[in-house]
């Protein structure tokens, strides 16, 4: 029975699915990254990749909501990229300050 149905899944694949799944794939590797970040310096990081694939997987994800007009998914993706790009912006943002302390 859950054969027939992952090959009639496997079978209807298109292009859209490919592209959802890749969203999903970057997405999932946001937590990845902070879980190796975080064993390697034995405390709870979160490093600038985390955001950056916070920013890809959402996109991408996003479009796909968007091509399956779900607006659920919509809303979600499009309210968590604003929220990325913003901390994107405080990391940029620290790192300029940063560089201009030491540069003084």
């Amino acid at each position: 029975m859950f054969s027939h149905h992952l090959i009639d899944i496997l079978q209807s694949f298109n292009t859209w699915v490919v592209i959802g799944m890749i969203g999903q794939f970057m997405f999932t590797m946001r937590f990845v990254v902070q879980w190796l970040a975080s064993e390697k310096e034995q405390k709870s990081v979160v490093p600038v990749s985390f955001w950056f694939f916070s920013i890809a997987g959402g996109a991408i994800v996003l479009a796909y909501a968007i091509h399956k007009g779900d607006p659920v998914f919509i809303i979600g993706q499009g309210g968590g990229l604003l929220i990325y790009l913003r901390n994107i912006y405080f990391v940029v943002n620290e790192r300029r300050k940063t560089a201009s302390s030491s540069a003084a």
